[in-house]
């Protein structure tokens, strides 16, 4: 049998810090060939295959936001269960999250490809990118099962404490999808087509390792038919974690790419400047969103033990070291900045790197909301509490479609730049209120923890 580790007993920042780290090298990795698809396309392809994929790729971000969202929710579940002990119940809960996820995503699937001109009608994607844009994502639509599948694996192994096996084939697939692009797009001259498919090809080679992984060194998930198709019970505890994680993602995405619908307008330096520095952005953020899900099992486990003193003292340390990781992040984006988005556009264009900087300069001033902001939501997650995340998302729709609405055709990019600070103000208010009711009132944690069977 595999190793698992519970995080309910130990030092509490060892066990955080050795359990997120395995999620942020794979977050970074997984970054990684996101980035290799941007340079080797802007090198291979040119400016207008680039925005083209740009235009297009908040889309795929909102689908793979979508389905991580969803397989985290499972494994809350599960995670909750692994605290408790109760081991046939984290089998079922597997079984569950595949029958569950591999139906919702089929759906999503299915009613992507037939409204997909509607949709990007809706994102303003320009004529001469329309076709390059629509080649790449039916492409990464038509993949999507393999995405689920590896996330809902991946969650559930890091629900038992496993966070190092999805890293390992995580980096396999990272290495082996950049390898491919050169061959795809490079070699074979496929253009965009060529990324995507290795990408589709890179997520199926880690869903089949990590199933004859899980075949071999951990017997306790093999599961039968009967995990296969869960009882009412057990669904809808699993449909309300997976759903609310994966409506909260889904509501961050469709803000963002309503953004996206306005960043559209305003001509191709600006949509593949913003492209490169939402790259950057989403680099700089690796350690806020690994802390954030490795809280959501740390918080999880403990809520189903009823270590709730362990929860306190959790979210202390990993706000801390982020806040500290917000300073750095500042520095660098007032010293290097011009030579990191020369170096992911592989362009010498001013207006794209003058751009891109604008952006990162004022943001990060205000980043230390976005690490308050992802740690409460996920570890509110793991403490059975869906209401307040999806309050905070749905304020971050509605100021991000304001401004893409209202604010965009006025003040062009400045909207966009000031546009996320301001609704970290906003959403980061109903976080802070419900957390501290949760755990500022023990009974009323203990009073929750009886996890149904």
């Amino acid at each position: 049998m595999a190793k698992t580790d519970s995080l309910t007993a130990g030092k509490i920042n060892t066990s955080i810090i050795m359990f997120a780290l395995p999620i942020f090298i794979g977050n970074l990795f997984n970054l990684a060939y996101s980035v290799a698809d941007i340079r080797i396309i802007g090198s291979f392809c040119g400016n207008d295959a680039l925005a083209a994929v740009g235009s297009i790729s908040t889309l795929s971000d909102f689908f793979t936001s979508f389905i991580v969202g969803l397989s985290n929710g499972f494994g809350v579940v599960c995670s909750q269960y692994f605290g408790k002990k109760d081991h046939e119940k984290v089998r079922r809960s597997f079984g569950a999250a595949l029958f569950l996820g591999c139906i919702i995503t089929a759906v999503l699937m299915i009613a992507s490809l037939a409204g997909l001109s509607g949709i990007m009608d809706i994102l303003n994607v320009m004529g001469k990118h329309r076709s390059a844009a629509r080649a790449y994502i039916i492409i990464i639509i038509s993949g999507l099962l393999f995405a689920l599948i590896y996330n809902v694996l991946a969650a559930i192994l890091r629900a038992t404490g496993d966070a190092f096996t999805p890293l390992v084939f995580l980096i396999i697939s990272a290495f082996l999808n950049i390898i491919l692009d050169i061959i795809f797009v490079g070699a074979m001259k496929f253009g965009v087509q060529g990324a995507a498919v290795g990408t589709v090809v890179s997520q199926l080679i880690s869903v089949i390792l990590c199933f004859i992984y899980l075949r071999k060194t951990h017997p306790e998930l093999h599961i039968s038919n009967s995990d296969i198709v869960p009882d009412r019970k057990l669904s809808g505890r699993m449909l309300l974690s997976g759903l609310s994680m994966g409506l909260m993602n889904c509501l961050v995405a469709f803000g963002t790419l309503m953004l996206q619908t306005a960043i559209n307008t305003l001509g191709t330096n600006v949509i593949v400047a913003h492209a490169a520095t939402r790259k950057l952005t989403n680099i700089y953020m690796l350690p806020f969103s690994s802390l954030g899900t490795s809280m959501a099992t740390f918080t999880g486990q403990n809520y189903g033990a009823g270590r709730y003193d362990r929860i306190r003292a959790g979210l202390k340390f990993t706000l801390l070291i982020s806040y500290i990781w917000c300073i750095i992040v500042l520095i660098i984006s007032y010293t290097i900045c011009p030579i990191l988005i020369r170096a992911i556009t592989d362009t010498d264009i001013q207006e794209v790197i003058d751009t891109g900087c604008l952006y990162q300069r004022v943001d990060t001033i205000f980043y230390a909301l976005v690490p308050t902001i992802s740690i409460l939501r996920n570890s509110l997650q793991g403490l059975d509490d869906h209401a307040a995340p999806i309050i905070s998302s749905t304020l971050e729709l509605a100021g991000k479609a304001a401004v893409a609405i209202m604010l965009t055709p006025i003040l062009k990019y400045w909207a966009i730049i000031w546009a996320e600070p301001i609704i970290w103000f906003i959403m980061v208010i109903p976080l802070i209120r419900s957390m501290f009711k949760k755990l500022n009132t023990g009974t009323v944690i203990k009073q929750d923890m009886e996890i149904k069977k």
